[in-house]
């Protein structure tokens, strides 16, 4: 159980203490509450493989930590096509991070306009074959992928399918519990159904939101499910409505209601959300 990212400004108050101690360090913290942490950065530019090794580094405190992490944009959410310099980079920090051990999968995230035609299965492939050898796991978002053919292929090439929460519009992919490999996956985004598409949202618009317990239930069994699945080793279940700490509150939940018993989360976070966290959560 676990967030996307670590690094955000107004975590700082919700999250984070303020004033902070000085060497006061975000991941190290978050690695004292929850067991995974999503890289987003990632996503954004490869980062170096001396990087990653760092932040293997700042969790060592906790030999069972597992860092996914979010493939590159440039083999997600663009076109044009990549070069193996382009792979050698992506791969460098992944890389890195499944020799220190902590390498929980690695995520293929397209968005809801990557719809299921011919070539965006061509595309699929490719990606998925320069990637080959590291732990795979596959979010789409258009409801046109959910066909047989697509489970059976990734379960074929021992690829994780991402079962999501999000805004449901027409031709959006609704809940599931499916895993297609060892690893088996789940992500919480929020359900910012005015922000969601509204061309003029930024991040932290978009997944402005906070899930009430009563949403939240059916992804506990959901990942409980998971879990009992034949061959399935690993359930990664990450929260990425982000803005304001709300992704930790939820994931603090989720993971109460998973375990069964209350969670720790940081002293100030479960005063700014003490409604929500009240039953479920205590102060550290």
């Amino acid at each position: 159980m676990g967030v996307a990212g670590w690094d955000y400004d107004d975590w700082r108050g919700p999250v984070y203490p303020v004033p902070a101690e000085r060497g006061f360090d975000p991941l190290a913290f978050l690695a004292g509450y929850f067991d995974v942490v999503e890289v987003n950065s990632t996503f954004y530019r490869p980062q170096a493989a001396k990087v990653a090794r760092s932040w293997a580094r700042r969790v060592a405190h906790r030999p069972d930590f597992r860092f996914t992490a979010k493939l590159w944009r440039r083999f997600t959410h663009e076109r044009e096509a990549f070069t193996a310099d382009d792979v050698k980079a992506a791969r460098e920090p992944l890389e890195a991070l499944a020799e220190e051990g902590r390498l929980g999968a690695v995520l293929l995230q397209f968005p809801w306009s990557f719809k299921r035609d011919e070539g965006s299965r061509e595309w699929l492939r490719d990606v998925a074959a320069a990637f080959r050898g590291l732990p795979l796991v596959l979010e789409v978002r258009h409801a046109s992928w959910n066909v047989p053919e697509l489970y059976q292929s990734l379960a074929e090439q021992g690829i994780g399918f991402v079962n999501v929460d999000q805004p449901v519009f027409r031709n959006s992919l609704g809940p599931s519990a499916r895993a297609t490999a060892a690893v088996g996956y789940v992500r919480i985004h929020g359900r910012n159904y005015r922000d969601w598409f509204r061309a003029e949202a930024g991040r932290d618009e978009r997944y402005d939101y906070l899930y009430s317990a009563d949403e939240l239930r059916p992804w506990a069994e959901r990942a409980g499910a998971l879990a009992r699945l034949p061959g399935v080793r690993d359930v990664y279940v990450v929260t990425n409505n982000h803005f304001g700490g709300q992704e930790v509150a939820n994931a603090a939940m989720l993971r109460s209601m998973v375990d069964g018993r209350k969670a720790r989360v940081p002293p100030e976070l479960f005063r700014r959300f003490e409604s929500a966290l009240s039953g479920w959560a205590e102060p550290a």
